[in-house]
């Protein structure tokens, strides 16, 4: 007589689940660069992105540079994900808020968000193309690593007054 083993409900519920999230785990832990979304900006401010791409420093905030996948001349990172750079990015809608939050980092002005769930993003404000920076949570009270975009973005992206 064969005896076939009867799978309770939550245990075929489950076992996808858990499958899914071994892949899951797996895809992130491969090893790779971390991906970012590249921005489409205009051809003008893509033209300004690019020029700033030849100028950015090999090393921020003790990091050597490791850009983020997909290979692009609007993105650049830092220490695996832990700063990243993104030009051309859209303004964002926070700058009409008359209680957002900015910083000046040798010369060059920032928004400041805030996210919840990862370290702060900062946005070029005044500038012919945004330029944004998300530093990982280990930077949530640190601007320091802004000072190493100062004379880049100023040298490669005019301001916009």
């Amino acid at each position: 007589m064969t005896h076939t083993r009867r799978r309770s409900p939550r245990s075929r519920v489950l076992a996808p689940s858990a499958a899914l999230f071994v892949l899951t785990a797996a895809g992130c832990s491969s090893g790779g660069q971390p991906s970012v979304t590249v921005p489409t900006p205009s051809s003008e401010a893509a033209g300004y992105c690019e020029a700033l791409h030849e100028v950015l420093p090999e090393n921020v905030a003790g990091l050597e540079r490791s850009d983020p996948s997909p290979a692009s001349d609007l993105t650049a990172g830092w220490g695996d994900g832990a700063i990243v750079l993104r030009c051309g990015v859209p303004r964002p809608a926070r700058m009409d808020d008359s209680q957002a939050k900015g910083v000046d980092a040798d010369g060059v002005n920032w928004l400041l968000e805030q996210r919840d769930d990862a370290g702060p993003r900062f946005t070029t404000t005044y500038r012919k193309a945004y330029v944004e920076v998300t530093l990982g949570a280990e930077y949530a009270h640190d601007i320091t690593p802004l000072s190493a975009f100062a004379v880049p973005v100023r040298k490669t992206v005019p301001d916009s007054l």
